[in-house]
């Protein structure tokens, strides 16, 4: 086998591990938590299917790479809960040192290429980036609510911090925030989410 190879077959056992890294997040049947790289299919999934939607035109394969790509940092940093406060302060800082080393397992092109990808998320300035991080707030949210609040109730979330946390969604899709102000509506009304707090 030739290094090249050698590295590519590296990286593609390695982001096996994506699997094991449990989210807050269940499935819409309530059997169990998802993980991270049910989370990416899913995303990858939506971009296809709702890429129509998007304030600007996209690249609906660059999205698909960016929503694949986007949380294999995870293998090394693990998932920090939107509305974890203490999880979040350097998430950031744990995503960089995971990249490094997990994009760093690829020969150097795609080492780039892919790391390149996963910035350009993160920073959230191009079309395909505002989109890819609308369905990444978006999905947890529908999934919260058709299982009846159980992530939301767990952690004691408030609408108020659902909509401010995913007020993100509306840079890539006014017409999916429109969509989440609904869900997040309902969500409150049902008895799923708890109403803002003054």
């Amino acid at each position: 086998m030739s290094e090249r190879l050698s590295s590519q077959i590296a990286f593609i056992l390695e982001i096996d591990r994506l699997k094991s890294i449990l989210r807050q997040t269940w499935i819409s049947d309530m059997s169990r938590q998802e993980n991270s790289a049910e989370h990416s299919w899913q995303l990858a999934l939506m971009a296809m299917t709702l890429a129509e939607h998007a304030n600007e035109p996209v690249d609906v394969a660059r999205v698909v790479r960016m929503v694949l790509l986007h949380d294999i940092v995870e293998i090394d940093a693990g998932d920090a809960f939107l509305y974890d406060e203490a999880a979040q302060a350097k998430k950031a800082e744990r995503e960089e040192a995971a990249a490094d080393r997990i994009f760093g397992l690829l020969p150097e092109d795609q080492c780039h290429t892919f790391r390149a990808i996963w910035e350009e998320f993160e920073a959230g300035e191009s079309a395909e980036a505002r989109f890819a991080q609308s369905l990444d707030r978006l999905m947890p949210m529908m999934l919260n609510y058709v299982t009846e609040g159980r992530a939301w109730q767990v952690n004691g979330v408030t609408a108020d911090k659902v909509l401010k946390r995913c007020s993100v969604i509306d840079r890539g899709s006014h017409a999916l925030w429109a969509h989440a102000q609904e869900v997040v509506a309902a969500a409150v009304k049902d008895g799923y989410l708890l109403p803002a707090r003054d």
